[in-house]
């Protein structure tokens, strides 16, 4: 039985039949859960409400209904064309409050673009000047509660010499006054007794 000859494959196709091409399979790419930017997750900060925290990154997949102190950011996403992304981003709330960031997860979220990088270089730079700005602010307004308040002692205790020295002064005064009494009283009565003396008659003994 003769053999047949090769047949080729479907790869080759376009060098047998030229400009014959076979038709690509178009895959969509499958996004799954919270679809995360990591520009706008590093411009989380603790502290922050759940409110500014959902304005920036969005609402999280999951919030455990008996525990909403925990979000979580949760993406498996098949990409066609790259590879797969996985992450995991985490968030802790005490009450309404930002408490803590777990961005242990989110190794496979891509990098920031060279624009990115340049914004968050000024954001950096800004909240840095900002945070220096506000220490500046805080001294100056300390200082000059301090200087205010040594101002003030330094007034009361001026205020308490002043009355001190007054207080004193007007005890001088009057033990002056008191001494001057008891002078013209002694004195008064010197006299008294000696023109008691003087008019005393000649036949009293």
């Amino acid at each position: 039985m003769p053999e047949l000859p090769d047949l080729p494959s479907l790869s080759d196709i376009s060098k047998v039949i030229p400009g014959v091409y076979l038709p690509v399979v178009y895959k969509a790419d499958i996004h799954q859960g919270s679809v995360l930017e990591r520009f706008k997750i590093n411009q989380l900060k603790v502290d922050m409400s759940k409110a500014q925290v959902q304005d920036l990154i969005g609402s999280p997949s999951i919030i455990d209904p008996f525990h909403d102190n925990q979000w979580d950011y949760i993406n498996h996403s098949t990409l066609h064309q790259t590879d797969d992304i996985r992450y995991r981003l985490v968030l802790k709330f005490d009450g309404d409050t930002l408490t803590d960031i777990n961005t242990a997860g989110i190794d496979s979220l891509s990098q920031l673009t060279d624009k990115e990088k340049i914004l968050e270089d000024k954001r950096i730079a800004d909240e840095k000047a900002a945070a220096e700005a506000k220490v500046l602010e805080e001294k100056r307004i300390a200082d000059e509660k301090a200087a205010a308040e040594a101002k003030a002692e330094a007034e009361r205790i001026a205020q308490e010499i002043a009355a001190a020295e007054a207080a004193a002064a007007e005890a001088k005064t009057l033990e002056e006054k008191r001494i001057a009494d008891e002078k013209a009283a002694a004195e008064a009565k010197a006299e008294a007794e000696r023109i008691l003396e003087a008019n005393k008659p000649w036949y009293q003994f």
